[in-house]
């Protein structure tokens, strides 16, 4: 299911299945706010979206998201830990009959794929609402989500001009830019299919259970924090790996690291070329999405296309979302 479009006017509602407002600066709450408006949108709050909201009263905020009418779409506070402990207290076919607009990344990412995989629902990986609290560098995010969110067609995701790793939300005023070199390809080829995927070490945790998407047949968008560094990043993407599927997965887009996990170019492609599953299937890393910035946003569960070649050109093209 492909939720229908925002159009000016509509509500969109902030949900805090992770991390509440309480962690977010004010200032950047009502810079978050304007530029949302300025889209044309109006923003509500849900009624636990600050404080320490408990399991049954975050449930709460996302059943009643999705089954009030006024609301047509919903994106999360911010990331954060333990998403997933909401997962067997969901309502699927409330959420299946009022099919809209769900965005977010990192801890979000088993909310994202479980809802996916339990309604056929189409989902978002992209900015949380505390990411539009970012007085600059915040561009190349807003195009996308706008792409993503406000119009129909097929759609080119071309690279950011530049990318921060900096901690913009403690100093807004002095940030760190970094000129953007696009993806590279580590192995070139063409591939068209479903996707799915986002923050890996968070994505593995549905391993095993009923909320975990099939693999066959898709193309995976991953990334990961700075939790992780090139040892544990490598023996998360072999349990993917491992699963049910794998095998029949069609080409693999890599987000760009953060700085603190101290993974680079030539540290991943030791890491790819080991593994003997990833030989045949095209493969295109430092992609401007994950838990750097700028970020584009993609669908979980949409189509694309990518093409990856010798000389290092490459595209991404979302066809259906």
């Amino acid at each position: 299911m492909i939720p229908k479009k925002l159009t000016k006017g509509d509500e969109v509602r902030v949900i805090s299945p992770a991390e509440t407002l309480s962690i977010i600066a004010p200032d950047q709450q009502r810079l978050a706010v304007q530029r949302l408006e300025s889209l044309g949108l109006h923003v509500s709050f849900s009624t636990y979206s600050d404080g320490d909201p408990s399991i049954q009263e975050r449930v709460h905020d996302i059943h009643q998201a999705f089954s009030d009418p006024n609301v047509k779409g919903i994106i999360t506070t911010i990331g954060g830990f333990n998403s997933n402990r909401l997962l067997h207290h969901l309502d699927y076919e409330l959420i299946r009959k009022n099919p809209k607009i769900i965005c977010g990344f990192s801890d979000i990412t088993v909310l994202s794929n479980a809802i996916y995989k339990k309604t056929g629902l189409i989902t978002y990986s992209g900015p949380h609402f505390s990411s539009f609290g970012m007085k600059r560098g915040i561009e190349y995010t807003l195009e996308y989500f706008e792409k993503a969110f406000m119009n129909d067609d097929p759609f080119v995701i071309e690279a950011a001009d530049h990318w921060s790793n900096d901690l913009w939300y403690m100093d807004q005023e002095n940030r760190t830019f970094h000129p953007n070199e696009g993806c590279k390809v580590i192995h070139p080829g063409e591939a068209s299919g479903v996707v799915i995927g986002g923050n890996l070490c968070t994505l593995n945790l549905l391993q095993g259970t009923p909320f975990m998407p099939s693999l066959a047949g898709k193309i995976l968008f991953l990334e990961d924090d700075e939790m992780t560094f090139p040892e544990t990043f490598d023996r998360d993407l072999q349990s993917l790996l491992h699963q049910p599927g794998f095998e029949k997965v069609k080409g693999l887009v890599i987000g760009k690291f953060e700085k603190k996990s101290e993974m680079d170019y030539d540290s991943l492609r030791r890491i790819i070329d080991a593994k003997d599953e990833l030989a045949s299937i095209p493969i295109l890393a430092e992609a401007s999405f994950g838990h750097t910035t700028p970020r584009f946003t993609f669908p979980i569960g949409g189509e694309i296309s990518i093409k990856a070649t010798e000389t290092g050109k490459s595209h991404i093209t979302v066809l259906k979302h």
